[in-house]
């Protein structure tokens, strides 16, 4: 396995020394602007209760897709009930405590929920000790809450089979890591010339670069950069997630991460990208307030029907977004009834108008919302 002879950014003479062509990132800047304006304008016309809902889903995707952007899939219903539990949100029943999910949540609220502290070594030392709670990664045993040594030679990312890996990136040796991350976390916590949402890049660009852990290194620079956003936006309370918006463009995201390692420290391509998927983040988060509001729409509209524990259940799966085809036998195991008292809660919900049968061929019948 061969690194060959490219140069990364940090073995440039003038590191960690960033710069960027701010007139070509002004059209970018002002575009997320104008998308931020939009969605807090909307937020703004609801209620408190609303607002908690819209934070509770952005949460929700942002804990899912930043693990999924590893490979790493969590469940998406534990992940929200342990969000609502810390926020004092109301969901009805809460799903059984998951200590991986709990720890990652833990993770991502203390960078938002407390944005405006500063960030220190011990509290990323925390927050990747909460990432690993056993201790491992997969199979393997990791350091937790400690820098990597490079024991068994230097970081790198790599891709490949044994035998035939390419090297995507080199990280710095771990014996540069104390005075590097020293330095990095002085300039997160100080006062920069840096436009707030541009610190957001750069701060997570520069974590994921010094690669500082043997793994979770991802999910710490993507917490960085939630850290800073949350203080560019003035605002604890979480809307939108750019997490969810870098899984829906995962391949574009490593392949802009390999090409500024492995460039200049001129990060102007880097920073727009940034910036055009902030923006799409920001939008995506325009759709989730609105199922927000279909939700709360719905249940207005039946408040005053007597429905059921498990048809309370399911009704609210459909409304956050079920995945896949809903049927009776999977109404039974999510439920936990026998397949008659789903196949009860089904009819009684199809002869009242909640539900109707799905339009959508397929071995068995599988059931929608009628809105």
């Amino acid at each position: 396995m061969k690194s060959g002879d490219s140069t990364y950014i940090w073995q440039a003479g003038d590191w960690p020394g960033w710069r960027y062509d701010l007139v070509a990132l002004a059209e970018p800047l002002a575009g997320v602007s104008r998308a931020q304006g939009l969605l807090l304008g909307r937020l703004a016309d609801i209620g408190l209760a609303l607002r908690n809902q819209a934070s509770l889903a952005a949460l929700t995707e942002d804990v899912v897709k930043t693990s999924e952007i590893e490979g790493e899939r969590l469940d998406a219903e534990s992940v929200r009930s342990s969000i609502a539990r810390r926020l004092g949100v109301d969901i009805g029943a809460l799903a059984p405590q998951d200590r991986h999910v709990e720890g990652v949540v833990e993770l991502v609220l203390d960078a938002t929920a407390n944005c405006h502290d500063a960030l220190t070594l011990e509290r990323l030392f925390a927050w990747h000790a909460a990432l690993f709670p056993t201790g491992y990664s997969g199979l393997s045993p990791i350091r937790i809450g400690a820098f990597r040594d490079d024991a068994h030679g230097p970081m790198q990312v790599v891709s490949g089979p044994v035998g035939r890996q390419r090297v995507h990136f080199e990280a710095p040796p771990a014996s540069r890591l104390a005075p590097e991350m020293a330095r990095f976390l002085a300039w997160v916590n100080g006062d920069t010339r840096d436009h707030p949402l541009l610190k957001a890049g750069l701060g997570h660009l520069w974590l994921v670069t010094l690669h500082p852990f043997d793994d979770g290194n991802g999910r710490l620079a993507r917490a960085v950069g939630d850290l800073l956003l949350a203080r560019a936006d003035g605002s604890p309370q979480r809307f939108y997630s750019l997490s969810a918006q870098i899984q829906r463009a995962r391949r574009d995201y490593y392949e802009i991460l390999e090409r500024t390692q492995k460039g200049s420290l001129d990060v102007t391509e880097w920073l727009k990208w940034f910036l055009d998927n902030l923006a799409m983040a920001v939008d995506a988060a325009q759709r989730t307030l609105d199922a927000v509001l279909a939700k709360a729409r719905f249940w207005q509209r039946w408040a005053a029907t007597p429905l059921n524990e498990r048809q309370l259940k399911l009704l609210n799966r459909l409304l956050d977004g079920f995945e896949g085809k809903l049927n009776s036998s999977k109404w039974a195991a999510i439920a936990k009834c026998s397949p008659d008292s789903a196949l009860r809660d089904i009819n009684d919900l199809l002869a009242r108008g909640l539900l109707r049968k799905s339009a959508a061929g397929g071995r068995s019948t599988s059931y929608e919302l009628a809105e």
